[in-house]
C-alpha cells in the first residue's frame, strides 16, 4: 500500500469522494493538508481547536482552586500537595503515552496502513487500562510515605490521603479519555478531542464544586469531592469516545482484531517509555520545589501552589500546539518528508512560545490578574508567596513552551531521548540550586530564581537537541518525499 503522500497529493483526485466513505474522505483531506498544505496555516488550523480545548481545562483548575479556597487555607495547601499528581497522570496519559500513540497512528496512516493504525489504537487502549491499574497499586502501597516526604502533616496529610483514595483507583478513566483522544489526534482530527475536553471540563468543574461543597442535597465531601468531580468528567467523555470508535467514526476499525501483539505494544512503548521520563521529571521538579517551599510554612506552600498552578496550565496550552505538531510530524515522517517535518517542529515551537510568553509577561506585570481569581486577601502571606513566584518565574515561560513543543514534535519523529535529557538537566539544576539555597538559609525569592534559570536551560537544550537530531524515518514503507 502506498504512502498517504501518494494517495492524497500533491494533486487531488475527483473520483476519490466517490470511492471513499464520508469519514475516510475527510481523513484523507486532513492528511493531504498535513502533507502538502502551508505549514503555518495548517498547523494553526490543527492547533486552534486544541488550544481552545486545553484552555477549557483552565476552567477545571480555576474552579478547583476556587472551591479549595472556600474550604480554607489547609485545603489550598492540600491541593498544592496533590495537584502535581493530577498533572502527572494527565501528562503521562495525554503527553508521553498519548503523544506516542498519536505519533504511531500518524506514521501508520502516513505510510498508508489503516489496518496497522486501528490495531495500534486498540493496543493503546489496553496500555491505558494497565497503566491506570499500576498507578492505583503504587498509590495504595506508597501514598502515605510519598505525601509525608513532600511535607504533608496533620490535617493536610489526612486530606491528601483521602483525596488519593478517590482519585487513584479511578485514574484509569483519565488514562482512557486521554489515550482515546490521542488516537483521534493521530488521524489529524483535532476538533472532536477538543470538544471532548470542553465537555470534560464543564462536567468536572461543576461536579467538583457540587461534591466538595455539598450543593443541594449532596453531602459536602471536602477535598475528596474535588477528585470525584474530576473523575466524573473523564468517565463521561471516555464512554462517549469509545462509542464513537465502535461506531466506526475513525474511518478504520479499532476493535476488529482483539489479539494482543508484542510488536504493536512496542510501536507505542518504545517511544512512550522514554518520553514518559519528561513529564515524570517535570512533576519531580515541582515536587522537589514543593518540598523546599514547605520549609517556609503552610502559607508559603499555599502561595506557591497558586503560582505553580499557572505554570502547569502552560503545559496544556503548549500541548495544543504540540499535539498538532506530533500529528503533522508523524504523518510527514511516515511519508518520508523529513525537511517538512522539521519545519513543522520549529513553527509549532515559535507559535507556542509566542502565546505562552505573552501570558507570562502579562501575569508578571499584573500578578493579581491570576491571584485575584483565588484570594480575597491580597496583602497576606499567601499572596506574597504567590506574587514572588509570578514576578520572578513567569517572564521565562516562553522557554518552557519551546521545550515542550519540541518534545511533542520529537515524539512524532520517534526521537525523544535528547529532549528527555534536557528535562533531566532541568531537574538537576532545580535540585542542586534548591539544596544550595536552603542550605545557605536563602529566601523564597532565591528559590524561585533557581526555577527560572532551570526553565531557560530546558528550552535551550531541547532546541539544541532537535537542531542536531537525526529524524530519518525507520518505517520500511516510508519513501523519499515528492516535495
Amino acid at each position: 500500500m502506498g504512502s498517504l503522500l501518494e494517495l492524497t497529493g500533491p494533486e487531488t483526485h475527483p473520483e476519490a469522494p466517490m470511492t471513499q466513505s464520508h469519514t475516510n474522505a475527510r481523513r484523507l483531506k486532513r492528511a493531504h493538508a498535513m502533507l502538502n498544505g502551508p505549514v503555518t496555516g495548517t498547523l494553526a488550523k490543527l492547533a486552534a481547536p486544541n488550544v481552545i480545548g486545553m484552555l477549557a481545562t483552565v476552567l477545571v483548575s480555576v474552579a478547583e482552586g476556587t472551591w479549595a479556597a472556600l474550604l480554607g487555607v489547609e485545603a489550598l495547601a492540600t491541593v498544592a500537595l496533590v495537584f502535581p499528581f493530577v498533572m502527572l497522570t494527565q501528562t503521562l496519559a495525554g503527553g508521553a503515552f498519548g503523544g506516542s500513540t498519536s505519533a504511531a497512528v500518524a506514521r501508520a496512516l502516513g505510510a498508508g496502513d489503516e489496518t496497522r493504525a486501528g490495531r495500534i489504537a486498540f493496543h493503546a487502549l489496553m496500555i491505558a487500562v494497565m497503566a491506570g491499574a499500576v498507578l492505583a497499586v503504587v498509590f495504595l502501597s506508597f501514598g502515605a510515605g510519598i505525601f509525608t516526604a513532600l511535607g504533608g502533616r496533620g490535617d493536610i496529610l489526612d486530606d491528601a490521603l483521602a483525596w488519593g483514595a478517590v482519585f487513584f483507583p479511578g485514574a484509569v478513566l483519565v488514562w482512557l479519555s486521554q489515550i482515546s483522544a490521542s488516537v483521534m489526534r493521530g488521524t489529524g482530527n483535532m476538533l472532536l478531542p477538543s470538544l471532548s475536553l470542553v465537555a470534560m471540563s464543564v462536567i468536572s468543574a461543576t461536579c467538583s464544586g457540587a461534591f466538595a461543597l455539598g450543593w443541594g442535597p449532596l453531602p459536602a465531601l471536602g477535598v475528596p469531592g474535588l477528585a470525584l468531580g474530576l473523575l466524573t468528567g473523564h468517565g463521561v467523555v471516555t464512554i462517549l469516545i469509545l462509542l464513537y470508535f465502535a461506531a466506526g467514526g475513525l474511518g478504520f476499525p479499532v476493535f476488529a482484531d482483539l489479539r494482543p501483539a508484542r510488536a504493536l505494544f512496542g510501536a507505542i512503548l518504545r517511544v512512550a517509555m522514554v518520553a514518559a521520563l519528561s513529564p515524570v521529571q517535570t512533576i519531580l521538579t515541582t515536587l522537589v520545589v514543593t518540598g523546599f517551599v514547605a520549609r517556609f510554612g503552610a502559607e508559603a506552600l499555599a502561595g506557591y501552589g497558586l503560582g505553580a498552578r499557572l505554570e502547569f496550565l502552560m503545559i496544556p496550552i503548549t500541548f495544543g500546539f504540540g499535539t498538532a505538531a506530533t500529528a503533522m510530524v508523524g504523518t510527514n515522517i511516515g511519508a518520508g518528508n523529513v525537511p517538512r517535518a522539521r519545519t513543522v517542529a520549529w513553527t509549532a515551537a515559535g507559535m507556542a512560545a509566542a502565546l505562552v510568553a505573552g501570558i507570562g509577561f502579562a501575569v508578571a506585570i499584573m500578578p493579581d490578574l491570576w491571584l485575584g481569581l483565588f484570594l480575597d486577601d491580597l496583602a497576606g502571606p499567601v499572596h506574597a508567596s504567590a506574587e514572588g513566584y509570578l514576578r520572578i518565574v513567569t517572564p521565562f515561560y516562553g522557554f518552557l513552551a519551546i521545550g515542550l513543543a519540541l518534545y511533542f514534535a520529537s515524539q512524532g519523529a520517534g526521537r525523544v531521548f535528547w529532549p528527555v535529557m534536557a528535562a533531566s538537566a532541568r531537574l538537576a539544576v532545580v535540585v542542586a540550586g534548591g539544596v544550595v539555597v536552603i542550605g545557605a538559609g536563602g529566601t523564597l525569592g532565591a528559590l524561585y530564581a533557581v526555577i527560572a534559570v532551570a526553565m531557560v536551560g530546558y528550552g535551550l537544550l531541547t532546541a539544541l537537541a532537535v537542531l542536531k537530531g537525526d529524524w530519518r524515518p525507520d518505517l520500511p514503507a516510508a519513501r523519499p518525499a515528492a516535495r
